[in-house]
């Protein structure tokens, strides 16, 4: 059995680590509303944007453009989203793992796919596993800007029209709410569902059809990539927010517990005095 002082001590240092703990599930609980206002925020820009992607594409239909058009998949790239640190449950663990499952089933060498990753933890894990890596970002902050991320969006758009992949699945963990995170995979690139209906609009094109969509497609798909990051970010903060919140509800169990034992050891200890004191007493008379 632990000594009294041994018990002391894991209390004190318990009660510390709950403190800290419960600092940290504040601290994400403030990031996460900044974050799910964000997010909400860009919905209607994405939803205005495809609109006008969809219509535009549904009329110029004789216009070709590389992100638009189907080829044979000779190479794929996973997007991956992640975070810098961890301590947030099992957000990194989920969509890592889900994206390093799609590898493992539909892929049989290394020269049919690349990995794009975003957040470090992500960088660390593929490095490990010696999963090549054809660009990375790290060191974004809790609010994320376009600006932070717009040369990747690029360099990856730009990568699939010249052909170094030819299919682009974007993988992340979309938020559902405070207590739930969905990981999603979506195909990105090429563009094959602009969506569905009936136009809503009627446009007429200058300088021509193609040098429209030269500029609007590449920004749809930037729109994409941007949107899916600021719903990671969001999840990342719910999901760090519950890891400290279970992590200080489990230190509290915790101390209840060594407090029992604490006062149990403390009793046997005075019983046992007083039996000694009450024996050498008798041994007296």
């Amino acid at each position: 059995m632990a000594s009294l002082r041994d018990i002391k001590s894991r209390i004190t240092s318990t009660k510390k680590t709950s403190q800290i703990t419960k600092a940290m599930q504040m601290v994400s609980a403030a990031k996460l509303n900044r974050a799910e206002n964000n997010a909400k925020s860009f919905v209607p820009y994405m939803d205005k944007i495809q609109e006008v992607v969809s219509n535009v594409g549904k009329v110029s239909g004789s216009a070709k453009h590389p992100m638009l058009l189907s080829r044979e998949v000779k190479k794929t790239a996973y997007l991956v989203i992640t975070s810098d640190r961890g301590l947030a449950g099992a957000f990194n663990s989920s969509v890592l793992r889900s994206a390093y499952q799609a590898i493992q089933e539909r892929h049989q060498s290394k020269d049919e796919y690349a990995v794009i990753v975003i957040g470090r933890v992500g960088r660390d894990f593929f490095k490990k596993r010696d999963i090549p890596i054809i660009s990375e970002l790290t060191g974004l902050g809790d609010e994320v800007s376009f600006s932070e991320i717009k040369d990747l969006a690029r360099q990856t758009i730009q990568m699939f029209i010249d052909g170094a992949f030819d299919e682009l699945h974007l993988v992340y963990n979309h938020y559902v709410s405070a207590i739930s995170q969905e990981v999603t995979e979506k195909k990105l690139l090429p563009l094959s569902d602009l969506g569905g209906g009936k136009r809503t609009a009627s446009y007429e094109f200058e300088p021509s059809e193609e040098e429209v969509l030269e500029v609007l497609l590449p920004q749809y798909a930037e729109s994409l990539i941007f949107g899916a990051l600021l719903d990671s970010k969001a999840s990342e903060h719910a999901a760090r927010m519950t890891a400290m919140k279970n992590a200080t509800d489990n230190a509290k169990d915790l101390i209840d517990s060594l407090s029992l034992s604490y006062n149990r050891a403390r009793q046997a200890a005075i019983t046992q005095e007083i039996t000694e004191i009450v024996g050498g007493a008798a041994a007296l008379e």
